[in-house]
């Protein structure tokens, strides 16, 4: 078993307030991609439970705030970065 450091690496555009959000008939979903290895990438879509913008994004900002405090933990086997 290997202890490989990877960090949360997200891609955030300042002039969109509503990065990593996507609307699904009313219902807001978190967007992500991560890559749980060098040569492979996923795809991740979360429902956030609301229909309200403000909430999803609250809810988009605690997940990714939750991401860095892991990231700064120490590494496990399996951890993947985000973007």
């Amino acid at each position: 078993m290997s202890n490989v450091i990877t960090l949360a690496a997200l891609r955030i555009s300042e002039a969109n307030p509503n990065h990593h959000l996507w609307n699904n008939n009313g219902t807001w979903f978190l967007h992500y991609t991560v890559y749980p290895t060098p040569f492979t990438k996923e795809r991740i879509r979360r429902s956030l439970g609301t229909k309200c913008l403000t909430t999803a994004r609250e809810r988009r900002d605690q997940f990714f705030n939750h991401l860095a405090k892991q990231s700064t933990a120490p590494a496990l086997a399996g951890q993947v970065a985000v973007a």
